[in-house]
C-alpha cells in the first residue's frame, strides 16, 4: 500500500465471520496484500484451503491435537505450520504490516497484545481485549506506538466521524443498536426465547455468540465499555440508541449542536474494508444506499427492564477493576448454558449480574493478571450454573 508495495496482512481467527470477510475483501485486491499468517482454532481445512489460495507464510491451529491433520492438508505447499498457544504468539509477531485480530473471546488477548508490541496497525474485531483489559491494553498501545482500528461497524462508524485533534469539543458518542429479534417481545414471549430464534439476527450474519449476545443487548454493553477505551470518553457521555435498520452505525454529537454520522449497509465489509485501507480506502463489493428506498430510519431508547444487560455493563464500568473481566467470562459461560438448552434466554442476564456482583478478585495489572481473573470467573459461573441446575 505504501509506494505501491502490497500491505502484508496477519489474520488471527481466519475462518471466523470477520476473518472469512477480510479474505473476501483481499479476493478482490490480490495485488495490495501479501497474506503473511493465518489463525484458526480447529476448522483445519477451510484454513488449509485459505492458505492455499492465498498464498500464507505461516498457518497456525490453536488445537495442538489438530497439527498432524494440518500439516498433512498442506504437504508439499511449502506453508509452514504450527500449532499451540505459542505458535499463536509467534503468528502475531511475525512481521507484517497490518494483524487483524479477530480471535473470539479472551483467547485473543494475548496475540493482540503481542501484535500491539511490534508497534504495528492492529485492526480490533475481539470486544474481549478492551472489556477484560482496557487499561492495559491502551497503557500498551501508547508506549509500544501501535495504531488501533476498531472493526467493529459501530466503534469503526465512531473513529471515521471523531475529531480527535479536538476532544473537548466532543459533547458525547452515540452507539446505536439493531434491538435485535425480539426487541418488540413482551417479558413473556422472551421467557420462551430458543437457541435456533436467539442466532437469527435480523440485519447482520454473526456467529452464535454474537448473535445471542445481540439479542440480550449484551453485545452493546459490551460496545459501551469498549468505546470508553478506545476513545476516552466517560461512560455517562456515551449514549445507547435503538435503531432498528442498522443503517446509521454511530454518531458523534459535538458542542456546537452538530450530529455527524457514518452510514452503511449492514455489511461488516464495510468497516473491514476500511480498516485494511486505512488511512486511505478502497472499493468494497458491498451494497450502495439508496436513501430514498429505505424511505425512513427510526429510533428508540432501549428497554431497561427488558435488557438488563445494558445497566450490568455499566456498572460494570464504574465499579472497574476485575467487574468487567468478570462479566465478559461470565457472558460466554451463560451464553454457552443457553445454547445448550441448560439456561432460558432471561436467565443469561441474571447468573451475569450475580457473578458480577459477587467476584472479588484484585486489579489487573498485567494481560497475565487479567487471564487468571477470566479463568477463575468462567469457574465461579461454570459453578453457579451447576448449582442452579441442581436446584431446578
Amino acid at each position: 500500500m505504501t509506494d505501491g508495495l502490497p500491505r502484508c496482512l496477519t489474520i488471527l481467527g481466519s475462518t471466523g465471520s470477520v476473518g472469512t470477510s477480510t479474505l473476501d475483501l483481499v479476493s478482490h485486491h490480490k495485488d495490495r496484500f501479501q497474506i503473511e499468517a493465518l489463525t484458526a482454532n480447529n476448522n483445519i481445512e477451510l484454513l488449509a484451503a485459505q492458505a492455499r489460495r492465498f498464498n500464507a507464510r505461516f498457518v497456525v491451529t490453536a488445537d495442538e491435537a489438530r497439527y498432524a491433520d494440518l500439516k498433512s492438508l498442506l504437504s508439499g505447499s511449502g506453508i509452514e505450520v504450527a500449532a499451540g498457544r505459542e505458535a499463536l504468539l509467534e503468528a502475531a509477531k511475525r512481521p507484517s504490516d497490518l494483524v487483524m485480530a479477530a480471535i473470539v473471546g479472551a483467547a485473543g488477548l494475548a496475540p493482540t497484545l503481542e501484535a500491539v508490541r511490534r508497534g504495528c496497525i492492529v485492526a480490533l474485531a475481539n470486544k474481549e481485549t478492551l472489556v477484560c483489559a482496557g487499561d492495559i491494553m491502551m497503557r500498551e498501545v501508547a508506549e509500544h506506538g501501535a495504531t488501533l482500528l476498531p472493526v467493529d461497524s459501530e466503534h469503526n462508524a465512531i473513529f471515521q466521524v471523531l475529531d480527535r485533534t479536538q476532544p473537548e469539543t466532543v459533547e458525547r458518542i452515540v452507539l446505536t443498536a439493531s434491538g435485535g429479534p425480539f426487541r418488540g417481545f413482551d417479558q413473556r414471549g422472551m421467557e420462551r426465547v430458543t437457541p435456533a430464534q436467539a442466532v437469527a439476527h435480523p440485519n447482520w450474519d454473526m456467529g452464535a455468540k454474537i448473535s445471542v449476545d445481540s439479542a440480550t443487548m449484551m453485545n452493546k454493553g459490551l460496545e459501551l465499555i469498549e468505546a470508553h477505551h478506545l476513545f476516552g470518553m466517560p461512560q455517562e457521555q456515551i449514549e445507547i440508541l435503538v435503531h432498528p435498520q442498522s443503517i446509521i452505525h454511530s454518531m458523534v454529537a459535538y458542542v456546537d449542536g452538530s450530529l455527524l454520522a457514518q452510514l452503511g449497509a449492514p455489511d461488516m465489509r464495510i468497516p473491514i474494508a476500511y480498516a485494511l485501507a486505512w488511512p486511505k480506502r478502497m472499493q468494497a463489493p458491498v451494497s450502495r444506499l439508496n436513501l430514498a428506498d429505505l424511505a425512513q430510519l427510526t429510533f428508540e431508547k432501549p428497554d431497561p427492564e427488558r435488557f438488563p444487560a445494558l445497566s450490568i455493563c455499566r456498572d460494570a464500568l464504574v465499579a472497574g477493576g476485575c467487574a468487567p473481566t468478570a462479566l465478559n467470562a461470565a457472558n460466554e459461560i451463560a451464553v454457552e448454558g443457553f445454547l445448550a438448552g441448560r439456561l432460558g434466554f432471561l436467565e443469561i442476564a441474571k447468573l451475569v449480574r450475580q457473578i458480577v456482583e459477587s467476584f472479588d478478585w484484585p486489579t489487573p495489572n498485567s494481560v497475565e493478571d487479567a487471564l487468571l481473573a477470566d479463568e477463575e470467573a468462567r469457574r465461579v459461573t461454570r459453578d453457579a450454573l451447576s448449582t442452579a441446575l441442581q436446584q431446578a
